[in-house]
């Protein structure tokens, strides 16, 4: 027979780093005691109204251009029906018709065969990018057999990225999403910290033969973090290849991540589609955004949306930085991506070489060899890192003047990670670690050596 060919398409919610929500003028903070975050709308109560936050707005557009996709200069506000009770509208605003951005494309790597050597580039198309609000959480008390709602998290501005079904296994999906994560957090669009649910994925998953029709597919729902993501989608694709292959048919369900077990679990099926009752948003009017070209001259620009101006202050995204840091410092394509994925190596990196007299290439060696393993055996990040740029510099100089051998160098690190505030020098001094230059101070400790240990000079003779 022939192989199985699995097919993965990702839905990725992503909270817009916002002050306030995306139709009311709530807060938006994470961990705030429950319902402390809750206007009269986000309850909706009876006549309030949405007012669209311009914040939200602005996001969307970075991000959809980062993304390389169309904006729609106009885009419309749908209401979804649902019934749920940390929604207490019945509907949530999103945006089905006319999104604000389409067909884009998102570039990411990985490595074949667990290889940093050998990196693969794919491209997978997105679909589309569309505004939405978030619902409040049910937090479901087993003890008291109760459920109790929070809705500090209603009505918070969500991007929801919808890819193209163009990855084939955990893997690409986990690599496409780390990527995802730093493109937003360069722009500054989401904080996009999965722990705190800023990012949270669905993953449609089906295998099938080849040249045949896709097969029937299956969503697992809110994955959290990026090595769940891989594993919960190699164990779909698994699950469903052996229910195939024992006869058995896949379900159109949805389905639930559990961690402690490694499996997906049935959470509820899709049987009898869903009737969303999708209709226009009546309380917002279409979105219209502008461009150099379509700007009104007598528009008060605080009132409008360019979208050329905010093309113009895109920052360097994650994949144009690393380019630059191998083309500038002679480094390996692979360690570009290690230095942009902890936040804020790259930039120590470059404190640290500007610093020095020591080549790059040497430096990567001992901030990803030496640095980065402290940090991880120590769970810091490199922000808390007790060893500044500036010291590491000032021990690399050392070391590159060939006043301390490597092994020295690494015993100074180990006392500098202590951060009693001694300088290299100090701890070189102290530990008498320098290396010695004078020839004639060489000789006079060999020949002390040799007259403190005549016996052991004579067996060696006559051995």
């Amino acid at each position: 027979l022939a192989p199985w060919v699995p097919v993965v398409g990702l839905e990725i919610h992503a909270q817009i780093s916002s002050n306030s929500k995306l139709f009311s003028g709530s807060k938006v903070r994470f961990a705030a005691p429950p319902n402390s975050l809750v206007s009269f709308f986000d309850a909706s109560l009876p006549g309030t109204l949405p007012v669209l936050n311009r914040r939200c707005v602005e996001a969307a557009v970075m991000t959809g251009l980062a993304l390389n996709c169309s904006i729609n200069k106009k885009s419309l506000f749908d209401r979804k029906h649902y019934f749920y009770a940390d929604l207490p509208a019945g509907y949530q605003i999103t945006q089905q018709r006319v999104p604000i951005a389409v067909n884009g494309s998102l570039s990411y790597s990985l490595c074949i065969d667990n290889k940093m050597s050998q990196m693969v580039t794919k491209t997978v198309r997105i679909k589309q990018i569309q505004l939405e609000q978030d619902s409040g959480k049910s937090l479901h008390d087993d003890s008291r057999s109760q459920t109790l709602v929070d809705l500090n998290r209603a009505g918070v501005g969500l991007m929801e990225v919808v890819m193209e079904p163009d990855m084939c296994c955990g893997e690409e999906a986990a690599a496409a999403v780390r990527e995802l994560q730093l493109i937003l957090q360069t722009l500054g669009s989401s904080q996009a910290v999965m722990a705190e649910g800023q990012l949270r994925v669905d993953a449609n998953v089906s295998v099938h033969h080849p040249g045949e029709p896709y097969g029937v597919r299956t969503e697992v729902k809110n994955i959290n973090s990026i090595r769940f993501l891989a594993k919960a989608i190699d164990y779909e694709i698994q699950r469903q290849i052996e229910e195939l292959e024992n006869g058995g048919t896949i379900l159109n369900e949805t389905r639930a991540f559990d961690s402690k077990l490694g499996c997906t679990v049935p959470m509820r099926d899709k049987e009898g589609k869903q009737d969303y009752r999708f209709m226009p948003e009546p309380n917002l009017p279409p979105l219209i955004l502008y461009d150099a070209k379509s700007l009104p001259a007598n528009m008060n620009h605080q009132q409008v949306i360019n979208i050329d101006w905010i093309h113009e202050r895109l920052p360097d995204l994650p994949s144009v930085k690393r380019k630059k840091l191998v083309e500038q410092y002679g480094i390996l394509p692979e360690h570009s991506f290690t230095l942009l994925n902890e936040d804020g190596l790259a930039e120590f990196f470059e404190s640290v070489v500007k610093q020095t007299q020591m080549k790059p290439k040497k430096v990567i060696g001992w901030i990803l060899k030496d640095l980065l393993s402290y940090l991880k055996q120590h769970s810091l990040t490199v922000k808390e890192s007790p060893v500044s740029s500036f010291l590491l510099a000032d021990l690399l100089n050392l070391l590159e003047k060939k006043e301390i051998s490597s092994t020295a160098a690494k015993q100074v690190l180990a006392e500098l990670w202590k951060g009693e505030g001694k300088t290299s020098l100090e701890i070189v001094k102290e530990q008498k670690l320098e290396l010695l230059q004078d020839q004639k101070e060489l000789e006079q400790i060999c020949q002390a050596v040799i007259d403190g240990h005549k016996n052991e000079v004579i067996m060696m003779v006559l051995g």
